[in-house]
C-alpha cells in the first residue's frame, strides 16, 4: 500500500527550506525535486528527494523514472508539475525556474496507466472441432 501523507504533510515549511537550501549548496549544478505517486499509481520504491541534473531533460527524467519503476511494456508514465505536463524537451532548471516551490523544491508528480490494452490469451479448446 502507498503512502499517504506527502512530503510537505510529513515536514513543517521551515525543515523543507532547510532541506532545500542543503541539496542546492551540496549539489550546486543540480535542481532539488520531490517526486510523488498520485493515487493508483505505482508507489516508488526509493528515495523521493532527488537532485536532479539541472542540464537533464524533462524526457529523460521520465526514462529514468519509469526504468525506476519497472513499468510493464504498454504501461505509460505521465509527469505533472502543479497540474501541468511539461514539454519533454523541457530542461530540468527551466522547469524548476518556472514552477519551483516557495520551499526551494521543484514538485512533481507522477501517474501511470495502461494505455494498449492487455494481452489476450487465446483458448485453443475452443479453436478443436469435436469428432463424432
Amino acid at each position: 500500500m502507498g503512502r499517504t501523507k506527502t512530503f510537505k504533510d510529513e515536514f513543517k515549511f521551515d525543515q523543507r527550506i532547510e532541506e532545500s537550501r542543503d541539496m542546492v549548496t551540496k549539489y550546486p549544478d543540480r535542481v532539488p525535486v520531490i517526486v510523488e505517486s498520485t493515487r493508483g499509481a505505482i508507489f516508488l520504491r526509493w528515495k523521493e528527494k532527488i537532485p536532479c541534473p539541472r542540464d537533464m531533460s524533462v524526457g529523460q527524467f521520465i526514462y529514468v523514472l519509469s526504468s525506476r519503476l519497472h513499468l510493464a511494456p504498454g504501461t505509460a508514465l505521465f509527469v505533472f508539475v502543479k497540474d501541468t505536463m511539461p514539454q519533454t524537451a523541457s530542461l530540468m532548471d527551466s522547469v524548476y525556474e518556472s514552477f519551483k516551490d516557495v520551499d526551494g523544491f521543484l514538485y512533481l508528480c507522477y501517474s501511470t496507466e495502461k494505455t494498449f490494452g492487455f494481452r489476450h490469451q487465446r483458448n485453443d479448446d475452443a479453436n478443436l472441432h469435436t469428432r463424432s
